[in-house]
């Protein structure tokens, strides 16, 4: 319940009360950096993975990371030829983009989990939705789990643990850069001089792409400004991630 007085000349004072449990603080999480994959235990199956995405680009992402661990992957171009591998391979895990044409991700994941065989498969939606609501869409549509492109490294492989029971062997001696002040060192890239030493054709480019929210376009051109400005590129990468689309076009425009 709100309550408020005010006394003219002197201001409002505003009281509320809320209903909340004292926290245990040996439960609370504490997160910690990032521990770099180096392997997939031994003793384990081999794990099938099915990565169904309409952009190469997508798929080859995920090949570079999940290949080195030792998992068998095969690909899909749409939510069809999803489908009939599925139907075929059986895949222990399937990565499904969910916009693709000739047959989305929604109705693909659909038909595989009204076979008998599809009832077992983990299938992740992959979405470029900034929304929230987004979740709930694809978890009714018979997804068991979502990730936001674009994605860490770490939170894909989090998910393909949880869901598969996967054990990793982690490089103790080679923890991931803790990613807050990774990114704080980026944004310190962000500066007018490094905008304007960007061609024109770029920079509209850039702006163009923020403002309809197109992630792909945006990773291009991203990966363009590396070329001639790695930090630049990493700070951008950042803001990305984060879909602060908003932030980018003030940079552009200040």
């Amino acid at each position: 319940m709100l309550r408020f007085s005010a006394e003219p000349g002197k201001g409002s004072l505003f009281r509320f009360g809320i209903q909340a449990e004292i926290a245990d603080t040996g439960s609370v999480n504490i997160r910690q950096p990032a521990r770099r994959i180096i392997a997939v235990q031994s003793g384990q199956t081999v794990w099938r993975i099915l990565i169904a995405d309409d952009k190469s680009d997508n798929r080859r992402l995920l090949i570079k990371l999940l290949e080195p661990l030792g998992f068998d992957l095969r690909e899909a171009e749409n939510g069809q030829e999803a489908v009939a591998i599925s139907e075929s391979w059986e895949p222990h895990l399937i990565w499904m983009d969910m916009r693709m044409p000739v047959m989305d991700g929604y109705e693909a994941t659909r038909r595989i989990r009204n076979t008998a065989k599809g009832q077992a498969t983990a299938i992740i939606a992959f979405t470029a939705s900034a929304f929230e609501e987004e979740r709930s869409v694809v978890l009714s549509a018979g997804c068991n789990d979502f990730l936001r492109k674009p994605f860490r490294e770490a939170e894909l492989f989090d998910i393909m643990s949880r869901h598969l029971g996967i054990r990793y062997i982690y490089d103790e001696d080679e923890a991931l850069p803790d990613s807050g002040q990774t990114k704080k060192d980026h944004r310190n890239a962000l500066t007018p001089e490094a905008f304007s030493a960007l061609s024109p054709e770029i920079v509209k480019d850039l702006e163009n792409a923020a403002i309809r929210g197109d992630i792909n376009r945006i990773a291009e051109l991203i990966r363009q400004i590396s070329d001639d400005n790695a930090a630049l590129a990493d700070a951008l990468t950042d803001l990305s991630d984060e879909f602060e689309y908003t932030e980018i076009l003030r940079l552009i425009q200040t």
